[in-house]
């Protein structure tokens, strides 16, 4: 009987102790839930100030635009008292920034297509084909990156006059085709080596050439690595500065671009004193790039990383 009853109550209570399995996802779970460290932290604090030096010179050349000569210079700090486009309207119209705006647009789009277009061939045949010289070539495409651009200044004025180019889009444009193809093709011959090859081999044995397997397949494999560069190239482009004031002089005023025509705003604001107008062209030229990468900025990240990934 005492045998039983001690057993029976032994049993009814049983005794639960936690099973490792069930005890190691709760220490991960109240370990996941820390704070990040310190790094983290300090990581976070200098990208926010990193952030604020970048966003608020941008903001508060937006807000000065709207200012007066007073405002500006009585306390840089504070909010306009009214917000009116006159500025931007003397901007557009009297300092002619409209048409900079539109032969920059024309430029750099024709430029960055010849780009893309040389440089994504180029880039392929580097990377896919083997053949006597490739590495040569390779590295001096790559080399171009390391050329400062201001070296070549004046022979590059030369080559362009002797070509009957110079004051022309035409000799801009050609020359920001050579000025973006040795960052294109190092950038896009990584990314071709990572995709596989054994879709360009089986278009190969369905009777695909060479040119139709590249444009027809293995360019829309290359879309994120693509749409990365040409981003790239567009930014930058918009962005150069020496190479208009080298190539299209004061007399084609015409066809000036956005650069030269900010720039020749910041010169003759301090005798007209239109400083609002000058920070209004400032905001015109820096919207644009702005909204370009915002609405590609995921296409952007996705390019850089894709290669990685496959």
């Amino acid at each position: 009987m005492a045998a039983n009853t001690t057993g029976t109550t032994s049993a009814a209570d049983p005794v639960h102790k936690p099973s490792p399995r069930t005890a190691v996802p709760h220490a991960r779970r109240k370990r996941s839930r820390n704070p990040i460290g310190v790094f983290g932290t300090l990581s976070h604090v200098a990208l926010a100030i990193w952030a604020i030096l970048i966003i608020g010179p941008i903001v508060w050349t937006f807000l000065a635009s709207f200012k007066t000569n007073t405002e500006i210079f009585g306390d840089a700090l504070t909010l306009p008292a009214s917000y009116g486009w006159d500025a931007w309207g003397r901007a557009w119209e009297k300092a002619h920034i409209g048409q900079y705006m539109l032969n920059t647009v024309f430029v750099v789009a024709c430029s960055t297509a010849g780009t893309m277009l040389l440089g994504s061939m180029a880039a392929y045949v580097l990377a896919r084909y083997k053949f006597p010289g490739n590495r040569a070539v390779y590295y001096l495409f790559v080399s171009g990156m390391t050329f400062p651009v201001f070296l070549a200044l004046v022979p590059l004025f030369f080559v362009v006059r002797n070509l009957g180019l110079i004051d022309t889009h035409l000799g801009v444009i050609l020359v920001y085709i050579a000025y973006s193809l040795p960052f294109t093709v190092f950038f896009l011959s990584a990314f071709f080596k990572t995709l596989p090859t054994s879709v360009a081999e089986a278009a190969m044995m369905d009777g695909c050439s060479h040119t139709r397997t590249f444009f027809q397949i293995m360019m829309p494999m290359a879309k994120p690595g693509l749409i990365s560069i040409t981003i790239f190239n567009i930014l930058g482009q918009w962005n150069q500065y020496l190479l208009p004031i080298v190539l299209l002089s004061g007399n084609v005023e015409d066809k000036w671009l956005i650069t030269q025509g900010v720039a020749n705003i910041s010169t003759s604001a301090g005798y007209e004193a239109d400083w609002p107008g000058m920070f209004a062209a400032l905001s015109m030229a820096i919207i644009p790039v702005m909204v370009v990468y915002i609405v590609f900025q995921r296409q952007i990240q996705s390019g850089l990383t894709s290669g990685a990934v496959k």
